[in-house]
């Protein structure tokens, strides 16, 4: 499964899920960290692990698949997170506040105990480790291949967020000033085989025009898809990276035209005003076979 959205969703508020499913995104994260007043940080944890049964419960092709993002590993709490939401319908945790490659390999080692636990299928909870410290940053092809459970890296969360304030940056809508540690995220993820790459999140609650405009940035640098904050937000971004119908039409037609042209002895043909050769014959059928499988 590629991930266009992963929504956030308070842990405490299990009134949401249902709003947030609705909203159709390919995932919720349940949040046990930044979203959560530490007066119920107790509370929330027992909410997201009914939340985990309710959902898998009423578990239909449409719903949204179902991750936790639980506290920091220096909190103290994620231990206690992990043990209690690791159950049937837990997709896996994105991982807040790594430092390093160890911190990956500690959530790993504790995942498997609670999958063997609960009599879970081994490595079928998957980890997502946010990009929000220099440390991170600075280490992402490690981490990046710390895990088979690795699923993907996070990298530049949000405006003035951990991330922002880590590396004592500012935030423009041109990303100039982030454009090397995105780049860089997304090669490492790329270079570790990871089955997508999502990046950051758009904050401006109501400003789907910005939203949009930040996610077809993203999307030319080559990422899949990103986090989300407000269940508004999930149909602008799955319309920036969902190929269109005409996008579809156009590599289709390439395929043909270039498995014409190689079956007259070509080695390339012209398209639409364009020089294609295999390399482009062989990106198009990639882009059009996602798109089949629903891997947009």
């Amino acid at each position: 499964m590629m991930y266009r959205s992963m929504l956030f969703v308070p842990g405490q508020q299990a009134s949401w899920v249902e709003k947030a499913t609705a909203a159709q995104p390919d995932a919720i994260i349940l949040d046990l960290e930044d979203a959560v007043p530490e007066s119920q940080k107790d509370l929330a944890r027992v909410t997201v692990a009914s939340s985990i049964d309710a959902v898998h419960q009423r578990a239909r092709g449409d719903l949204s698949d179902v991750w936790v993002r639980p506290n920091a590993w220096e909190s103290r709490r994620a231990g206690g997170d992990v043990e209690a939401t690791v159950r049937p319908g837990l997709s896996g945790f994105v991982l807040p506040k790594v430092y390093g490659r160890d911190d990956v390999l500690r959530f790993d080692a504790l995942v498997s105990h609670c999958e063997i636990r609960s009599g879970l299928i081994e490595n079928s909870i998957r980890l997502i480790p946010v990009l929000e410290t220099a440390e991170a940053m600075a280490q992402c092809e490690e981490i990046a291949a710390a895990s088979p459970r690795v699923a993907s890296l996070v990298a530049i969360a949000a405006r003035d967020g951990d991330a922002s304030r880590a590396l004592r940056c500012g935030f423009t809508d041109d990303g100039l000033e982030t454009l090397y540690l995105r780049s860089r995220a997304l090669l490492a993820s790329r270079a570790a085989h990871h089955q997508f790459a999502l990046c950051g999140l758009w904050q401006e609650v109501r400003d789907l025009e910005g939203l949009t405009r930040f996610a077809r940035r993203e999307h030319t640098l080559g990422y899949d898809g990103q986090l989300v904050i407000h269940p508004s937000h999930v149909e602008p971004v799955h319309q920036v990276y969902t190929p269109s119908a005409q996008m579809i039409e156009l590599y289709e037609g390439l395929i043909e035209a270039f498995s014409v042209a190689e079956a007259e002895g070509k080695g390339a043909v012209e398209y639409r005003g364009q020089h294609v050769d295999r390399a482009h014959y062989q990106t198009a059928r990639a882009i059009v076979e996602r798109a089949r499988r629903g891997d947009t």
